[in-house]
């Protein structure tokens, strides 16, 4: 069979697989194994080529990245330390409308910068910023809202899960994408707290009964420190040179474990559940990873790729036409499939063309994981306002309120999206590109 007819045959397989409700990584798999062996005519020589994709896909040392940031992570939540960061940014805008919104996105982006994670930060902060802003007198859509859209920030500030992935697939620098990610994520959580506050002022009965702190208070102010200085130990030791990027996730994760033990908020049981819950979130990155590797490899091969690029290039589309179209079709993706999933099927067919039209690989791989975060907050599989959902279920809040609390951040997210797609040194200013 021609190899670019299987190519396009395969994109219609496995999109029928996922939406039929297989497992990603088994689709890309699958049917690559089936690609090549339509290709080549011989099933040794398909299965041989699926065997060494798989084996150099996780046997290569930037791999090592990913359970040393989960690990951090996970020891990060279970220690507390987002609920201290926010009791201590909490108590100093509790004055100022709206401020206890402001607190959680400012909060979300101090988590952010040592779990990138989006879904711990949005089950952290269910338990800890809403209860607050609803007792404070908050409306409760708003409050939910607040948690839900600020949670993206964990993807999107450095470290991120995404970016790594992202990195891995592209083959490109960890560490770029971190600093990259600087710009877009303080973007955000700036126009997160400006929406806020100026929400505060144009309709203040959603905020009525907001009080000063109370004089029990108890949360002391240098709590947030151990969080300040791990985000620094681990941000400045890879922009600085002192780590690479997988270096300063084992010494972020070693550091996060002793404050974890100093603060004895991890003990023996602690330890083997993070340890535990590190394994399992490993293992599938890691099984998502060698179906990607597996398929783009399959891809490379039937020369779909090259051809989606001639066509690209040839329909005088331009770079920036051609960014809006992958970012639209990424949140379309969004509503139907989760972050990695997209970005397992759509980066390996794009990322070439990039490449021809003289993208930098740092915005690409920016604009891919904003993108892709917009779904977290669009129904009907919007993970992140799902998880605040189950996080709450007990407190009668339902699936609608938080929808309609996380479209306002779905909104600001786009807008900017479309800001770093014309705006391209948002993402790669701080590189000197």
């Amino acid at each position: 069979m021609d190899p670019i007819t299987v190519g396009y045959l395969s994109l219609v397989a496995i999109g029928i697989a996922i939406y039929a409700g297989l497992h990603v990584a088994i689709a890309l798999a699958g049917v690559s194994l089936f690609g090549v062996w339509a290709i080549t005519g011989k099933l040794k020589l398909a299965m041989n080529f699926v065997a060494l994709a798989a084996t150099d896909s996780i046997a290569d040392y930037t791999f090592g990245v990913v359970p040393l940031f989960v690990l951090m992570g996970l020891a990060v939540s279970e220690s507390g330390m987002g609920r201290d960061t926010f009791a201590v940014i909490s108590r100093g805008l509790r004055r100022w409308r709206g401020g206890l919104g402001v607190a959680t996105v400012l909060s979300n982006a101090v988590f952010a910068a040592i779990t990138g994670i989006s879904i711990a930060s949005a089950a952290v902060f269910s338990k800890v910023a809403v209860p607050e802003m609803v007792r404070a007198g908050t409306n409760r859509s708003i409050a939910v809202g607040v948690v839900a859209g600020s949670s993206v920030l964990g993807m999107l500030i450095p470290p991120s899960l995404l970016l790594i992935l992202f990195a891995i697939l592209t083959d490109s620098s960890i560490g770029d994408l971190f600093i990259g990610g600087v710009g877009p994520g303080l973007l955000l959580a700036g126009a997160y707290i400006l929406y806020l506050s100026g929400l505060g002022v144009a309709r203040p009965q959603y905020f009525e009964g907001i009080n000063p702190a109370e004089e029990g208070e108890t949360t002391p102010t240098w709590t947030i420190l151990p969080v300040l200085g791990l985000a620094t130990l681990v941000l400045s030791g890879i922009y600085l040179g002192f780590f690479t990027p997988t270096e300063a996730g084992a010494v972020g994760a070693a550091a996060a474990v002793i404050i974890g033990i100093v603060l004895r908020r991890i003990g023996a049981r602690a330890a083997w559940r993070i340890a535990v819950q590190t394994g399992h979130i490993t293992a599938a990155v890691c099984f998502l990873i060698i179906g990607a590797s597996i398929y783009s490899r399959m891809l490379a091969f039937s020369g779909l790729p090259a051809s989606i690029t001639e066509a690209a290039i040839g329909s005088g589309i331009g770079p920036v036409g051609f960014l809006m179209l992958f970012a639209g079709l990424l949140v379309l993706l969004g509503t139907v499939l989760d972050s990695s999933s997209i970005m397992l099927v759509t980066v390996p067919l794009a990322y070439p063309v990039t490449q021809q039209m003289g993208i930098d690989i740092v915005h690409f791989g920016l604009i891919t994981v904003l993108a892709v975060e917009v779904g977290l907050l669009t129904p009907p599989l919007g993970l992140s306002v799902f998880v605040v959902h189950a996080t709450l279920k007990d407190t009668g809040i339902t699936l609608g309120e938080v929808f309609r609390g996380a479209a306002p951040f779905a909104l600001i997210m786009t807008l900017t999206l479309v800001a770093l797609i014309l705006i391209p040194q948002i993402a790669t200013g701080l590189l000197g590109r």
